[in-house]
């Protein structure tokens, strides 16, 4: 399927959804040849404001009504680090991050029968870990409540409301280390099959060829998908606030040009549910699902990441150097895109099958050396 069996270049232009000059998208294309130049194409953008809201201080103002309404103890310190933090442009998931550890931690405080940050000492930190353990966290969850506890008491200690020896002898937690789980060549081809809508094939084949975080994906605007150099720009991932490009293949761009020809030209948001103008991640973890029972692997253990370590497996084992890859997955740090190299490194498995073959080798000349 090629860029001109679209059904319309720019239908979200009265709308403020693309630039005016998309059509230089499809230069040579036969579809602009055949453009009436007097449609509203070729009219001058409206002037239509929509007011801008900040999600952050959304997550924040909901945050903070819910706090002062409760009866946890100190609130007035955990109000006023919520405001650092939200001063530190820090985004929606890390407040609300906060506000889940310093809860559970604050609620614990206050059932300890203490009403005062100066009363903390560190067997309270101490005691707060355990508790989170033997509710059953993994190591990794029980680690960002910590994180959060120290980061809070690190902002308690500036304000000179308690001690610096809350940070002497800090405890460290040794954490799992395990592979990516990336999906089997044919379980991949199985799950592909399988898939009936138009929607949900693009959504799937873009996570699968271009790296993409979900979040990433559900945030991506019709804007920000360049057809004809099959890229896409991610201007600020939500993670890590720096920006990238990323690149589809062919089976993919098909699939996304299968999708831009029935979706509806009014949203502005790629991908979008029944009823709202965006993808929730809810609803593609939902159809992902959907779509595991269907080829029977339901309980295989893969997730919508899972297509992200896939992605990342895929280009290692065709030689993509490391540095390149750190980029397209917008890794900040190559260790953990050497997690990867781990999992594909050819040159163990060929050294251990070679020298397998030497024992078995040597083992069968001794036996006939014997029978001699």
């Amino acid at each position: 399927m090629q860029s001109d069996q679209l059904s319309f270049i720019n239908p979200n232009r009265l709308y403020g959804c693309h630039p005016l000059d998309l059509r230089s998208y499809f230069e040579d294309s036969q579809l602009i040849a055949n453009i009436d130049k007097t449609s509203p194409l070729a009219t001058t953008q409206t002037d239509i404001s929509t007011p801008s809201i900040c999600k952050r201080r959304q997550a924040l103002d909901r945050i903070l009504n819910r706090i002062s309404g409760s009866n946890l103890s100190c609130k007035d310190h955990f109000i006023d680090y919520l405001r650092y933090k939200y001063r530190k442009n820090c985004q929606p998931n890390t407040l609300r991050q906060v506000d889940t550890s310093l809860t559970q931690f604050l609620s614990f405080y206050r059932d300890a029968g203490k009403q005062h940050m100066e009363q903390m000492t560190r067997g309270d930190i101490e005691a707060f870990v355990e508790h989170v353990q033997d509710r059953g966290l993994k190591p990794n969850s029980v680690r960002t409540r910590m994180c959060a506890v120290y980061a809070f008491v690190r902002f308690l200690i500036e304000k000179k409301v308690v001690g610096y020896e809350l940070l002497e002898r800090r405890i460290k937690l040794k954490l799992p280390e395990p592979l990516p789980r990336a999906i089997d060549p044919e379980d991949v081809n199985q799950l592909l099959s399988v898939i009936d809508n138009v929607r949900d094939r693009a959504v799937i084949l873009l996570l699968l060829r271009t790296g993409m975080r979900i979040g990433e994906l559900l945030s991506t605007k019709v804007d920000d998908v360049d057809l004809l150099n099959q890229k896409i720009l991610i201007y600020q991932a939500d993670k890590t606030l720096v920006g990238r490009v990323v690149y589809y293949s062919d089976d993919a761009k098909e699939a996304l040009l299968s999708w831009m020809r029935v979706r509806d030209r009014f949203k502005e948001y790629l991908f979008y549910g029944q009823g709202r103008s965006f993808l929730s991640y809810e609803s593609a973890r939902s159809m992902f699902n959907k779509y595991l029972e269907k080829t029977g692997l339901m309980y295989s253990g893969y997730t919508l990441h899972c297509l992200r370590h896939t992605f990342a497996t895929d280009l290692l084992n065709a030689r993509m150097r490391l540095e390149c890859l750190q980029i397209l997955l917008g890794h900040t740090n190559l260790e953990v895109t050497r997690r990867y190299a781990r999992l594909t490194d050819k040159t163990r498995e060929q050294e251990y099958f070679a020298a397998m073959e030497r024992i078995v080798k040597g083992n069968t000349d001794a036996d006939d050396q014997c029978d001699y």
